[in-house]
């Protein structure tokens, strides 16, 4: 279970937060932990209010349409981070209920374990969390660092362009104005909130994934359980194993329920902001930028590509391994058994012929179609905001 987590668990660390509680542990969260949530949070609030400001002050003039356009990308990458954040730091109590069950149901032996194949799943999960949270962390400091690396390259290394201080991202705060000492204070910030909302993000889509991963490795192995169970014949001795089968299901069933109600709402902001992220980073690619401008945007549109192909992903996993458990109950020896088991039999391929999906609240079930979907809105808002411009 650790192993599955701690990716998770350590951008949770980063900004504050700790997703549940540990039977082991049943202390709170330390001062430390909470002063640094509130430090992150409050510091992001500022900073996408200043973003908001810019935006509606570009809007208002007529000046840096094209900048306000990418800004807001920046504000929906911002907002789908806070949500994720204050869901689970709100709804604690039942994601510890979610991994104590986790936790009882998983194998303890390696006997189990390799039947669970237990190593696979890790693996699996290992890589993806590792290569998902490396391309983030690539991603956000490649924003925050941008400017920089401007200034060095161009203005001090070849002499070909005077690069001014500039931030990070585009703020309107009255108060403080860029210059002097009050610059270094507004990169300091932008680049906490910046890493904060990285963070945010990654932490619940890795926590999201890693519970996945745990009821798809339920999942396979019920259906690989009932395949293989060699019947007696006796109505006595195989209607325990069928209700065993019954209560194990039904325990998943649960668990899939539960997870939805925790991120449901988490996830249709995902989705629903990500149409618009993907609109407006290819609209400002669209437009005429600089070279290095389209590898930071470039990069900034496959991260957010990715990062909802993770979830559709694990999304249709679940979709497939909870519809494998009708297809096993079919296959297994069943032909020769007690017509009262033959009976019971029906009910568990019919509920399992209407398979678990990962929701997005009532409004969306997640599968890799619902990839296309998004792709498919996104480019119509694209459409849309590219023929506004032109005109």
């Amino acid at each position: 279970m650790d192993s599955l987590m701690k990716y998770a668990n350590f951008f949770y660390k980063c900004v504050g937060i700790e997703p549940y509680s540990s039977r082991t542990r049943s202390r709170g969260p330390t001062t430390w932990i909470t002063f640094v949530f509130w430090a992150n949070t409050i510091n992001v609030i500022i900073a996408v209010l200043g973003e908001v400001a810019f935006v509606i002050k570009a809007f208002v003039t007529g000046d840096h349409i094209v900048e306000a356009i990418m800004v807001m990308s920046y504000i929906g990458f911002v907002v789908v981070a806070l949500s994720k954040m204050f869901c689970v730091w709100l709804k604690k109590v039942e994601l510890s209920q979610i991994i104590w069950d986790l936790e009882d149901l998983f194998p303890r032996d390696k006997v189990a374990q390799a039947a669970y194949r237990l190593d696979d799943y890790l693996h699996s999960c290992s890589r993806i969390s590792i290569t998902f949270a490396m391309l983030y962390t690539v991603l956000i400091w490649t924003f925050n660092l941008f400017n920089l690396m401007q200034y060095f390259i161009y203005d001090l290394w070849l002499n070909t362009r005077v690069i001014t201080d500039t931030l990070p991202y585009f703020v309107y705060l009255p108060g403080l104005s860029g210059d002097n000492w009050t610059y270094y204070l507004l990169l300091f910030c932008e680049n906490f909130a910046g890493c904060t909302a990285a963070a945010g993000q990654v932490s619940t889509d890795l926590l999201l994934c890693a519970v996945a991963t745990q009821i798809i490795m339920h999942f396979n192995f019920l259906a690989k359980m009932i395949e293989d169970q060699q019947l007696t014949g006796s109505w006595e001795q195989d209607s325990r194993f069928l209700s065993d089968v019954v209560s194990y299901h039904n325990r998943l069933l649960r668990l899939s329920d539960q997870l939805n109600q925790i991120f449901g709402i988490p996830l249709i902001l995902n989705f629903i902001i990500s149409s618009f992220v993907l609109c407006f980073v290819s609209f400002q690619m669209t437009v005429g930028v600089q070279p290095d401008e389209m590898v930071k945007l470039l990069l900034f549109l496959v991260s957010s590509l990715c990062q909802v192909y993770l979830i559709c992903y694990h999304g249709q996993l679940i979709v497939d391994e909870s519809f494998s458990i009708s297809m096993a109950a079919y296959r297994h020896n069943w032909i020769n058994t007690d017509v009262r088991y033959r009976k019971a039999l029906v009910f568990i391929i019919k509920r399992s012929q209407k398979p678990i999906y990962l929701k997005a609240t009532v409004f969306i079930q997640i599968t890799r179609g619902t990839m296309t979907d998004l792709l498919q809105l996104s480019y119509k808002f694209f459409a849309l905001l590219r023929t506004m411009y032109v005109k």
